[in-house]
């Protein structure tokens, strides 16, 4: 395979944000005076942001009075606390270790905003070659847009990319930009083939296997 970049999703495939935004959750819910939610229930929902953390915490939808202000709130004690214990998945230091060895590049692309993105790889010391978050383009994933952009970034074509994701619109995403696909069994999301991934992994490292 001719593979010279690998992409990679944020949360829950090069990073396990989970702890911290179930702490940020969590927080939120004993200043409400409700109880904690558990952390088995709170990790699948992880990827899909603060709304969906806010909807299960608090058993409410957009509509309700306080969405606006809890979802605000969230992000605060979130961004106070968003390398508490966050940290890279096992195996990934290795990874991109040998990545660069091999003077290939490797990128993230993420539908985390910006502004979290980029206070979270500088708190974990992490350096991409190229980063596209939820809103640096109109469009986020499932759409190719972020992953082509990506690409055209670091000057190389998508037939020559993997991306790594944990989630169904990561696999849509890279069938939709032509990138080979990599779903990763320990990420947020309980893969199914139905995702039409290209390839599966259980572990970080046996991307070198791809390779």
């Amino acid at each position: 395979m001719s593979i010279n970049t690998i992409l990679f999703d944020l949360d829950g495939t090069l990073v396990n944000t989970a702890p911290d935004l179930a702490y940020a959750l969590n927080t939120l819910l004993k200043e409400n005076n409700l109880a904690e939610k558990p952390f088995e229930k709170i990790r699948p929902l992880v990827s899909f942001g603060g709304k969906a953390l806010i909807k299960y915490g608090f058993d409410c939808d957009e509509s309700h009075a306080q969405f606006a202000d809890w979802h605000r709130q969230i992000l605060e004690i979130y961004t106070d606390n968003i390398d508490r214990n966050s940290c890279v998945f096992s195996g990934i230091d290795s990874l991109i270790k040998t990545l660069k060895s091999r003077k290939m590049h490797w990128g993230i692309v993420t539908n985390k905003p910006e502004n979290l993105t980029h206070l979270l790889l500088q708190k974990l010391n992490i350096k991409p070659d190229v980063v596209v978050c939820g809103d640096t383009l109109e469009f986020n994933k499932p759409h190719p847009a972020p992953l082509l952009y990506a690409c055209a970034q670091l000057a190389v074509s998508p037939k020559r990319c993997l991306f790594v994701g944990d989630d169904k619109n990561d696999m849509i995403a890279g069938k939709n930009a032509k990138v080979k696909t990599v779903a990763v069994s320990y990420g947020y999301g309980k893969v199914e083939q139905s995702w039409h991934y290209d390839y599966l992994i259980n572990h970080a490292e046996e991307l070198l296997e791809l390779l």
